[in-house]
């Protein structure tokens, strides 16, 4: 029961789920995230990336140039996560199905 809610825990809210398809899908600026994904505050993503990076899903690398450039990337980590995301697609077009009858 704890490492379901662990799990939870990491991934749990409107929006983690979101941003990490988001940086899988080559969004990889901070505003490209945020235009990825409709309704998200500035505010909220950047929360939202600080806690993804903590848990080890996401990096964040900052480039010395003028402006400076900062980029996000999920690790392999993260990666690893794949084949439950998928499930979680799968399932989430089956439940529409069942809904809609």
């Amino acid at each position: 029961m704890k490492y379901v809610q662990d799990t939870l825990y990491v991934i749990s809210g409107k929006w983690k789920m979101l941003i990490i398809l988001a940086i899988c899908a080559g969004n990889n600026r901070f505003k490209d995230i945020q235009r990825a994904i409709p309704r998200i505050t500035t505010r909220m993503l950047s929360k939202e990336l600080k806690e993804l990076e903590q848990n080890k899903l996401v990096t964040r690398r900052v480039y010395d140039e003028s402006p400076v450039l900062i980029e996000y990337s999920t690790t392999a980590y993260c990666k690893s996560f794949g084949a439950i995301i998928h499930e979680m697609i799968r399932w989430g077009k089956e439940h529409r199905k069942i809904v809609k009858k």
